[in-house]
């Protein structure tokens, strides 16, 4: 991997995390707070959905820099020496790898962010600062191996399949379409993550050639769950007014 696709990675990688988060974030305030222990209404309702906002626009760009840059250099490492029959666990080690660099950036936005939007009254300087001072550096880092234990298992589902249906779609239509099967396949791996598990078996039956995957994938989001809870009631530990 040389410097111009290292750099690449970087910038669109980082520019990427950053529109998808700012776009989304009211959603990720809905859903952090009906996830909440004090309770919707209690944690703000539908007031202020940008609170946190700071913390998620300074983070995301590195975030995503991060883990891109990491995917795309690891798996140009890992292929110089592998057969291609190896190449989904190469897209899974990297993917990997990715997710625990960047959830060094991210688990500190996440902590901010979480507490922003369930205290709108409280700007996200202040929230900073009362964790570091009443946590220290460690508070910021509360529930870092439930997060990357729940971001792994979806990276391990997404990235083979992603790079599976890109070499496939290239090899039928070439690389005139590339920007369109980027959101396609970048839809559909957000719907893997976003299905319910009352559907996602009954979707991802569907790829019947992806037998393995599908059983995989149904348990990793029941892990996932599990941990989304834990991550939670980590980033809650106090109060804030």
């Amino acid at each position: 991997m040389d410097r111009g696709d290292f750099l690449v990675s970087l910038t669109a990688g980082g520019l990427a995390g950053v529109c998808v988060d700012l776009i989304l974030f009211p959603l990720d305030t809905v859903k952090t707070r009906l996830q909440s222990p004090q309770g919707f209404k209690k944690a703000g309702g539908f007031h202020g959905i940008y609170a946190g906002v700071p913390s998620t626009a300074v983070g995301s760009f590195p975030n995503a820099a991060a883990f891109f840059a990491t995917y795309e250099f690891t798996k140009a490492t890992l292929r110089k020496d592998a057969p291609p029959y190896l190449s989904p666990l190469t897209h899974m080690l990297a993917a990997s790898l990715g997710e625990i660099v960047a959830c060094l950036i991210r688990v500190p936005s996440e902590v901010v962010k979480q507490r922003a939007q369930v205290s709108p009254s409280s700007s996200t300087l202040r929230i900073l600062s009362n964790t570091v001072c009443e946590e220290g550096i460690l508070g910021l880092y509360r529930g870092y191996k439930s997060t990357v234990l729940r971001e792994i298992p979806f990276s391990l589902v997404q990235f083979p399949l992603w790079e599976s249906l890109k070499d496939l779609w290239s090899w039928k239509q070439g690389h005139v379409v590339d920007s369109w099967q980027s959101a396609v396949c970048g839809a559909f791996a957000g719907c893997l993550q976003a299905l319910s598990l009352e559907y996602l078996p009954s979707v991802l039956g569907a790829l019947s050639s992806w037998g393995c995957m599908t059983r995989y994938a149904v348990c990793s989001c029941e892990l996932a769950l599990e941990l989304e809870k834990e991550q939670l009631r980590c980033c809650f530990p106090l109060p804030f007014s």
